[in-house]
């Protein structure tokens, strides 16, 4: 479904280790919105969905996918990147037509 490199999987696992309750997983979803019409979002969770997609990293890291989202999200490799003007996830989307200079926008 999607692969997550090394540095999403540790940034990930910060995450979720720093939320201070038990979390099911990381949402990944696709909503409307964004430069370019569509939008990643993520967020921690409490519970899983029956109709989640389930993706188990290793780190202990879960990543939760909705239906509506696990079509954009098909083979999209998930990326975390620091630098010194900006760091966070990065999305190689081979089902983006195009995408905004934020990267976190596509049609």
């Amino acid at each position: 479904m999607i692969q997550i490199t090394q540095a999403a999987r540790d940034a990930m696992a910060t995450a979720i280790q720093g939320a201070g309750q038990p979390i099911a997983g990381l949402r990944v979803m696709v909503q409307s919105g964004g430069c370019a019409g569509l939008q990643y979002t993520m967020a921690l969770e409490l519970t899983r969905e029956a109709d989640d997609a389930v993706v188990e990293a290793e780190g202990g890291v879960t990543v939760l996918i909705d239906p509506e989202s696990q079509g954009y999200l098909a083979g999209t490799t998930i990326d975390f990147v620091a630098g010194l003007e900006s760091s966070g996830f990065v999305f190689d989307n081979p089902n983006a037509n195009a995408g905004c200079g934020c990267g976190k926008s596509f049609c």
